[in-house]
């Protein structure tokens, strides 16, 4: 007896399946730390000011170290990103981002195999994106000394 899910059933499992993931822990505590961090108005105005202060570091790049601010520009902006990263509302929302991101992953990966195992799943890690070493995908046709380019 052969069973066949039509588009429709495989398109309401799908909705059922997105139910079960926003109504997971992860995602409440991704929610709860976005809105956490909507609401601060400290880490907004960090994160503008940081925003404002890469577009002239991306100027700046278009010169390199021929620019005359240069250092100084670089120097601030590292100084920021630190800020950025240590500050407590915005460093919970990208925990909570990455939970979020992992637990997609995995439920990306254990879709895709339960298909086939030779289905790629992007995983935000060029590494394992490509392939891996082992597989050819690293780029380098072999040369990295991974089996699979040549």
């Amino acid at each position: 007896m052969s069973t066949t899910m039509t588009n429709v059933d495989v398109l309401q499992e799908a909705y059922d399946f997105s139910e079960l993931i926003t109504s997971s822990e992860v995602f409440y505590a991704y929610i709860e730390a976005k809105q956490v961090l909507e609401q601060d108005h400290e880490a907004q105005s960090i994160i503008e000011h940081f925003q404002k202060m890469k577009e002239n570091y991306d100027e700046v790049q278009r010169f390199g170290k021929y620019h005359p601010d240069f250092q100084t520009i670089t120097k601030d902006v590292r100084e920021w990103k630190r800020k950025v990263d240590t500050h407590p509302s915005i460093s919970a929302f990208k925990k909570s981002e990455d939970s979020l991101h992992q637990l997609l992953i995995e439920v990306s990966r254990i879709l895709a195999n339960s298909v086939s195992t030779q289905i790629k799943v992007p995983t935000g890690n060029p590494f394992f994106d490509q392939g891996g070493c082992g597989t050819g995908g690293c780029g380098s046709g072999g040369s990295c000394g991974c089996s699979g380019g040549k």
